[in-house]
């Protein structure tokens, strides 16, 4: 059951938020722990100063290979999986540590109110939703700290990627031409293709810069 609501957060955080090129990953995920912390779990990646552990890497590779499932494709071989995996969770703490250098925060209102959504997104209240996350195995505390990460990722996209973004009026009188769709829906349409193009330049941009040391193989 718990891929379940996972897979159900990830979604509601993705239409909540600004449409910004499917960097709404899974927040099933931990935040990265410092190194000095770190005793009892292997560390599979080291990002600039913080870990991902095997621990976390294993859960979100769970998740991933029940979404997967459920969306009836093909599941990759697991090492294929891990590494992919692992690299989307290296990208996400890169963000994180961007977003906290910058002082970046979700206020308990705006974080309150996802969390209440998402409940209310599954039909429930939030103390249902509470009651079902335990049945999971998980807590409303963990879920609202993965929804706290998620939101904080998606300011820090807002302002490093979606303030690139430029639209002129003769774009929207070509696209809406050539689509027969409104100048709301072409300026939508040409937001999102424009974002998705400078994400993906955005993502390559901040993974050169980081230090990043892989120790999958030796996990």
């Amino acid at each position: 059951m718990r891929s379940r609501y996972i897979a159900t957060l990830a979604l509601a955080l993705s239409l909540a938020a600004l449409p910004l090129a499917g960097l709404a990953q899974e927040a099933g995920s931990s935040d990265s722990q410092p190194l000095d912390r770190q005793v009892l779990d292997r560390i599979v990646a080291v990002v600039n100063d913080g870990a991902i552990m095997q621990s976390e890497l294993e859960a979100r590779v769970e998740q991933a290979r029940s979404q997967i499932a459920r969306q009836e494709q093909g599941v990759p071989p697991d090492e294929v999986l891990r590494q992919q995996v692992l690299d989307r969770m290296i990208v996400e703490e890169i963000q994180l540590q961007m977003a906290r250098d910058a002082n970046l925060s979700v206020d308990d209102t705006e974080l309150n109110g996802q969390v209440r959504a998402i409940a209310e997104s599954n039909g429930m209240t939030l103390d249902q939703f509470a009651d079902a996350l335990e049945a999971d195995g998980l807590s409303l505390a963990v879920v609202r700290d993965q929804v706290r990460r998620e939101l904080m990722m998606r300011q820090l996209q807002q302002r490093q990627v979606a303030s690139r973004v430029n639209i002129s009026e003769r774009e929207v009188d070509r696209f809406v031409e050539q689509q027969g769709t409104s100048r709301e829906q072409a300026r939508q349409a040409l937001f999102q293709r424009k974002v998705n193009a400078e994400m993906e330049e955005w993502i390559q941009e901040i993974r050169s810069r980081a230090f990043v040391d892989k120790r999958l193989a030796d996990a």
